[in-house]
Order: structure tokens, then sequence, then C-alpha cells
């Protein structure tokens, strides 16, 4: 595991102050300007103390910078068994001149990983709009505004247009999208929630794991680096099955931070189906599906409501 940090008080972007510095530090051929956006984007560079992905960001006043990565990994990451999948028209759930919104399959991630060599939901839209204007000479524009987990299924918007880039980004920094999940937890433990039961978590988490380990999450004080987190859940359903309780619950994110239905519900004694991370029972996959985005258009200021079918069983 490499740890590098770097002490400026320039104002500069983060992509630029990185290259200038960061490539003294690694003798490497294939560290290039693209592999350095990547390595922000995956979320491995720090700001005093706050995760960074936006390699446009602009470092002001006293700043302390921090790189950390496994450095195999970074150059010669093993490809995981991600699905192969092509866009069509079935899965787009909304398209106008501003904006796209599909419906993503699971064992697929939505942007490219550090090393570049792995297919991905980002890339898949971009060639679903090229096919549909074949006369442009260059790749159309498609910005990722939000993301979801490898894992988990259903809906997700991009941009087609930067100028509402700004809009839809202050939208999902004020809250102002409704967020919708449908999560299957099972336990073999007596858990005391019943159908219809609402209820809401709010509590600060942050990374509990080591460095050297799998990024796992969990309730972790302001003081040593954790973010308010907010969900409210509600039980849809609740029933036995092979000697294990299942609930299909629902939850409404309020906050964004990294694994927060997981870590929520692990926490409360109901982990989801298949997140063995978290302490969930084994299964093909980890049953979380993104249902439905709700929230006023940037532009022509219609509400629009989107939803994406379950993709597993909800009995």
């Amino acid at each position: 595991m490499k740890n590098f940090c770097f002490k400026t008080e320039q104002t500069i972007r983060l992509d630029e102050f990185l290259r200038k510095n960061l490539s003294l530090q690694i003798s490497n051929e294939n560290f290039s300007n693209s592999k350095l956006r990547r390595l922000i984007l995956a979320g491995v560079v720090f700001v005093n103390g706050k995760q960074i992905r936006r390699p446009a960001f602009e470092l002001r006043g006293k700043s302390t910078v921090c790189v950390e990565y496994d450095e195999e990994k970074f150059f010669y990451e093993k490809q995981p068994d991600d699905i192969q999948f092509e866009l069509t028209e079935k899965d787009v759930l909304f398209e106008d001149e501003y904006l796209i919104v599909v419906n993503k399959p699971a064992f697929f991630p939505v942007e490219q990983t550090i090393t570049g060599q792995r297919d991905n939901l980002h890339d898949a839209v971009v060639r679903y709009l090229w096919n549909k204007n074949k006369s442009l000479r260059n790749p159309p524009y498609c910005g990722i505004m939000h993301r979801l987990d490898r894992e988990t299924s259903g809906v997700i918007l991009f941009t087609k247009q930067r100028c509402v880039n700004t809009q839809i980004h202050q939208m999902f920094e004020n809250h102002d999208f409704k967020k919708l999940y449908i999560a299957v937890c099972a336990t073999n433990k007596n858990v005391n929630y019943k159908k219809g039961q609402k209820f809401t978590i709010q509590k600060d988490i942050g990374r509990i794991s080591s460095k050297t380990q799998k990024t796992k999450w969990g309730s972790l004080s302001k003081q040593k680096g954790g973010l308010d987190s907010k969900t409210e859940f509600e039980i849809l359903n609740k029933f036995c099955k092979n000697n294990l309780n299942y609930f299909v619950v629902q939850a409404d994110l309020f906050t964004g931070r990294t694994h927060q239905i997981r870590v929520h519900l692990s926490e409360e004694g109901l982990p989801l189906l298949g997140d063995t991370l978290y302490g969930g029972v084994q299964s093909e996959r980890i049953m979380l599906h993104a249902n439905l985005l709700q929230f006023i258009h940037p532009q022509t200021k219609e509400e629009l409501k989107i939803s994406a079918p379950v993709p597993f069983i909800l009995e």
C-alpha cells in the first residue's frame, strides 16, 4: 500500500497539483493523465482529510493532499466477473435533449476503474448515444452525476449537456432528489420489526476497516472522521423461509454516504441478503435495487418520477 501526503498553499486544480507532485514519486511508464484522473475518481485522494472525487477540485489556501492506493491493483488490476452489457432502448427509462436515465444491471460498474481496462455503464451510454447519431465525429458528451455500487441495480441518471450539470449537482447536494431503494434482508435471529413499520436511522459513519483491507464502513464519531448519514426505512414485507427471517425493506436516502444503506441495516440486525461484508447470508448478489428517482427537471421544471422494476423476487 502506497501513501503520499503533500502540503501546499497554491491555488490550483487538484489534478494539476497531483500531476506535478505525484508523478515525481511514481516511476512507472503507465502513469498517464487519464490514469491520474481515474485515481481521483476511485476515491483514494483526500484533501484536508476529506475524500475528493473531482479532478477539477480547486485547492485554495493551506491544504494537505494525501493519496493512498494499492500499487499492484493500480497498475495491474485483476478483472472481476463483470457481465457483458450493451445499452438498448429497453434499458432507457427516460431521455430528452438534456438527460438520460437508464436501468443499470447488477455486476456492471458505473464508470471506468483506475486501470482503464473494464467496460462500464458510462461508456455503454456513450456508445448508445453515438449509435443514435452516427454523424458525430467525436463521442457525445455524457456526464456522471451520481453512482451505484457494482452489484446494485436500478435507476441512474446521466446528463447529455454540460449546461445542466451545475443544477443537477446542486440538487443532489441539497437532497432535492427523492431516491428510493428496495432491499431484501435475511437473518436467522429474531428481529422485532413488523410489516408496515417505519423507522429512521441517523448516525455518523465512516471507514472502519484498515487501509490494507477491503473498504468497510460503520459507526464512527465525527472526531474520528465520521460523516452524518440519514435513511428512512419501511418494512414492505416479512416472511420465513428455510429457517431464515426475510424482510423486504424500502429505503429513502437523505444523504449519500458510501455503503450507507448496507451499514444502517446491518447495524440494525438486518444485513442485506448476499452482503457478506456486513454479515449477510450468502446469495448470488447483494439484494439492493435503486427503485425510484424523483426530481424537478432542471430545464422544463416538470416533475419526473422514474422507476425501474425490481429484478429479484419479493415473496
